[in-house]
């Protein structure tokens, strides 16, 4: 088969920026740099946000629970970079009202003061004003909830948004910018020079094998929960950076809160918080919190974790959520900073915030942080590639720079998800009235999309569409396998690949979907470490 999105890249090229890892961190960096003129590569090992960026509760904000915990810094940076991600992507991020449901009177003396708090840390950047609303409001706004000892709730505004598509977007926009970007790309050694000085990257090509070798001023780490493999390529004796924690969702019909606002709980029988968000018409339900000693590109839940947000969940909902009605289990790993004693198991006392540091003299490495401020991040990271390295310093100008796709749309079409691009894809299926045939009766999706994804959202494989160009995976897995022999056959069309390829896209997707189908019985078991 072809690789439609593999530029062809001489040995020895030399770059400014090597980056490692497609992910929020990854592709906030490489825009960041190829938008201030610095030449950019950026490689990924699978597709753009594979890993944790694509598995995200879908909120951009600026941490409600950091306030409760007095890191007022960290909640005033994040919201600020709520505001200008929502004016940068406005087909993405759209503003969500929030109820916190008060089953006491302190309970709502308590969250409204917070919420003035957070309302007024956002400054400029309000989305809103928090208020109280009376039990018959609530119960109007929200008919799923719990009626029972309900004394109100109190309302409040973030933001919610599709990760994977933003990543996609973000990818883009770099490369509109002059970034050259490469997935199914693995390193697979760093190049030094004799005086142990990174000069560059060794790669291989998971789809076509091929191995290349890249030379830049300066590596930038940016994989994750991966960070440390990379570092041991530097140094196998370097201690581990990151410890992985995961946070798993699930996905439910939306008519178990039947609202448009979602649900805040504000303190779980854990002491977290968890949401429940209504997206792409569906019901998305978490997270955990479970630090894991491992880490993978397809994490599992544990039973204990979606037992826990059953249960939590059935406790605030009218309609008692069952396992037959659970209809995607996805779990995310997130790279928190491992914890320097022995018996750090819980995560409230690992940083949220990221970790930005020059690992080796040619090396540098970024992790943590969240989506809401990727772009902050990257900043920080090019600002100090520019000077570690002795490159160009020039000034960043992400800050108001718009994202592929940003239009003001009305949101009421699925489309709409696309934002600009929306009436291309429109303009395939009157080309080609046969691509404008939907590929599951129960979801709006067509095939005027795989080839729009393929042709240009670099998707390569049947996953790649049905996980992160369209969500259906996430959403309906049993769906996304229904859909996925008609995806198969449309790309190995477009690809120029041939029956094998095709049957083997099919076996696979099958094979993963199986793992976010929910089976109790079947569903990885273990010490779920903090809960």
């Amino acid at each position: 088969m072809k690789r439609l999105h593999q530029h062809i890249l001489a040995e020895n090229t030399n770059w400014d920026l090597i980056i490692i890892g497609g992910g929020a961190t990854g592709l906030g960096t490489a825009l960041d740099a190829a938008s201030r003129g610095l030449k950019t590569l950026l490689v990924e090992q699978s597709d753009f946000a594979k890993g944790t960026s694509s598995r995200s509760t879908k909120l951009v904000h600026g941490g409600v629970r950091y306030l409760a915990q007095g890191d007022i810094a960290l909640v005033r940076h994040a919201l600020k970079e709520r505001g200008l991600l929502q004016q940068n992507a406005k087909h993405l991020v759209n503003k969500e009202a929030f109820l916190i449901p008060c089953y006491n009177w302190f309970s709502v003396i308590k969250y409204l003061a917070g919420l003035t708090l957070y309302d007024w840390l956002s400054g400029k950047y309000s989305f809103g004003k928090s208020k109280y609303f009376s039990k018959t409001e609530t119960l109007n706004m929200m008919p799923g909830i719990k009626e029972k000892g309900l004394k109100g709730s109190i309302r409040y505004y973030d933001g919610k948004f599709d990760d994977a598509r933003l990543a996609i977007n973000i990818a883009q926009t770099a490369i509109e910018n002059g970034a050259i970007l490469l997935n199914y790309t693995k390193v697979t050694a760093l190049l030094k020079s004799e005086g142990e000085i990174v000069t560059g990257i060794e790669t291989e090509d998971v789809i076509t094998g091929e191995k290349a070798k890249h030379y830049g001023k300066v590596v930038i780490n940016a994989t994750g929960v991966f960070v440390d493999d990379i570092l041991q390529m530097n140094n196998p004796s370097a201690k581990k950076l990151v410890r992985p924690s995961q946070g798993v969702h699930v996905v439910l019909d939306k008519s178990f809160l039947n609202s448009e606002s979602a649900l805040m709980i504000p303190k779980t029988s854990d002491g977290r918080v968890l949401f429940a968000v209504p997206w792409h018409e569906h019901l998305l339900v978490g997270t955990t919190d479970t630090p894991l000693d491992e880490h993978s590109l397809e994490p599992r839940a544990l039973k204990q974790e979606v037992d826990f947000i059953m249960s939590t969940a059935a406790s605030y909902f009218k309609r008692k959520p069952l396992e037959k009605d659970i209809l995607s289990v996805f779990s995310g790993l997130r790279p928190l900073a491992a914890p320097t004693n022995n018996n750090g198991n819980s995560t409230k006392e690992i940083s949220r915030d990221h970790k930005l540091m020059v690992s080796a003299k040619g090396l540098i490495t970024i992790t943590g942080g969240k989506w809401t401020t990727y772009r902050r991040m990257a900043e920080e990271t090019v600002n100090l590639a520019i000077s570690h390295a002795g490159l160009e310093a020039k000034a960043c100008v992400t800050e108001h720079l718009k994202i592929h796709g940003s239009i003001d749309v009305a949101g009421d079409h699925y489309l709409d998800t696309y934002g600009s691009d929306r009436s291309k894809i429109e303009a395939l299926m009157q080309q080609n009235p046969d691509l404008a045939e939907k590929l599951h009766p129960g979801f709006p999706y067509t095939c005027a999309e795989v080839i729009w994804s393929a042709r240009n959202e670099m998707a390569e494989t049947a996953e790649d569409i049905l996980s992160r160009r369209m969500r259906i995976l996430f959403i309906d897995a049993q769906a996304a396998k229904d859909m996925a022999p008609k995806v198969a056959a449309l790309l190995a069309q477009e690809l120029a690949a041939d029956q094998d390829w095709e049957t083997n896209q099919i076996e696979t997707f099958n094979t993963l979907a199986d793992g976010y189908i929910y089976h109790s019985t079947q569903i990885k078991t273990g010490t779920a470490l903090a809960h």
